[in-house]
């Protein structure tokens, strides 16, 4: 016989506590309880906008069971998303020991990367997309179908947007400098988005001055997110990012090597560790050791943070961080310590990185290069750092990294076929080529 009742975790009897946000522990529990209650209980267990459902079959026959329990289900799980966006977090932790061996590292630390490479749209932004879209929604500022969302981002942010906006059925415009690659753009386009370029002398300012153009031009139609400072975006690396870093490595972390492009990952995800009681985050591991990296060419934190510029200041390669200001969601009460990687540098890494089977982007390459300087130090010794892998590879293929590469593909021919074919007929000079 086979029974399967649906019931909603608001009214559901045997779970002890209810939750819609840990899906995953949710089902965990529905699996543990079906298996203590046989056949009698069968659950779909729905949270969010995700469901998973349990089928138990209970055997009708009396025969003895040498290797199973008699009253143990046979279970069947279906794991299904409803949305895209379902997808976004959780993303794996994946030991880099490899590449701290590479480079003369073997001091006992431990390096975990955190794959945000993974996520749907295949960067750490799709959380904050999501985030600001959601709380935006929640506090009545816009409406799908009716608001026209506005940013100002060449990034992953843009994508992120573009993916959600998408999803959710808003008509989404981005304004970006005209430098931005072509493969960038038709991301963004084929997702469905406007793409309006700005004169590259600008730079970001522009892009922000055309956004507020348009903005004004929608009639109060128009809404801007606005990422380096919108609350929303630290708040899911609290409520997400930062959780899943302390309970993948067991609360036993002693470092943290983030990026700083808006501010959002590592503050949210420090805040979440360290705690701050504004946020009503208890202190898991006051003692954590945050390191935040930027490029060598633009060292604005280091500044902020009353350190010295290092070496020529002025533009740099790598995407997604150093975006030329202090922005308002980092907080810099959390940063323990910068660390300046010049570009030439996260190249070379974020190629190692691929040479490992890893495809990421570049400020992938800084943040593990920037890893392995702190964990080379003596006092670091024996510890556990986790760094964040933002974004990944196949993005980046106009990066100037990839000239050789590119050349190289350009560059292959055709090569002859063995017999029985006669290469003459595909152009060779001779049967054999």
């Amino acid at each position: 016989t086979t029974t399967t009742t649906t019931t909603t975790t608001s009214q559901t009897f045997f779970f002890p506590f209810n939750s819609t946000t840990m899906i995953a522990r949710t089902a965990r529990l529905a699996t543990n309880w079906v298996q203590k209650l046989g056949p009698r209980a069968s659950s779909s267990v729905i949270g969010g906008s995700s469901s998973v459902t349990t089928t138990t079959t209970a055997s009708t026959s009396h025969h003895h069971h040498h290797h199973h329990h008699p009253l143990r289900p046979t279970r069947r799980h279906l794991n299904v998303a409803s949305l895209p966006s379902d997808l976004i977090g959780n993303t794996p932790l994946l030991d880099l020991d490899k590449i701290l061996k590479q480079h003369g590292i073997d001091n006992g630390s431990k390096l975990y990367g955190k794959l945000e490479s993974l996520s749907p749209c295949s960067s750490v932004k799709d959380r904050i997309g999501r985030s600001m879209i959601e709380q935006a929604e929640k506090d009545g500022l816009i409406t799908p179908g009716e608001t026209v969302l506005v940013e100002p981002t060449s990034g992953n942010t843009g994508i992120a947007l573009a993916f959600i906006a998408r999803e959710r059925g808003y008509r989404c415009i981005l304004t970006m400098p005209e430098t931005m690659s072509i493969e960038r753009r038709m991301m963004l386009l084929a997702l469905g988005c406007e793409v309006v370029l700005t004169p590259k002398e600008t730079a970001v300012p522009g892009a922000l001055a055309k956004a507020h153009e348009i903005v004004d031009s929608l009639d109060g139609k128009g809404y801007m997110l606005q990422q380096f400072e919108n609350p929303a975006n630290p708040k899911v690396h609290r409520e997400t990012t930062g959780p899943e870093i302390w309970n993948d490595t067991d609360g036993q972390l002693d470092i943290l090597v983030s990026g700083v492009g808006t501010g959002g990952s590592v503050s949210g995800i420090a805040q979440y560790i360290k705690g701050k009681a504004e946020f009503d985050c208890p202190p898991l591991q006051p003692n954590l050791h945050v390191v935040a990296v930027e490029p060598m060419e633009q060292m604005l934190i280091t500044e902020a943070m009353g350190g010295e510029k290092q070496g020529p200041q002025g533009p740099h390669k790598i995407q997604g961080m150093g975006a030329g200001l202090v922005p308002k969601n980092l907080d810099l009460t959390m940063i323990d310590q910068v660390v300046p990687v010049h570009s030439d540098w996260a190249s070379s890494m974020c190629h190692d990185l691929w040479m490992i089977g890893l495809p990421v982007g570049v400020s992938a390459g800084a943040i593990v290069a920037a890893s392995c300087q702190v964990l080379q130090q003596d006092e670091n010794a024996g510890k556990m750092a986790v760094c964040i892998i933002p974004s990944f590879g196949e993005r980046y293929f106009t990066h100037p990294m990839f000239a050789d590469i590119k050349s190289q593909a350009e560059g292959l021919t055709k090569q002859p076929l063995p017999e029985p074919f006669d290469n003459t007929d595909y152009g060779f000079a001779t049967p054999r080529g």
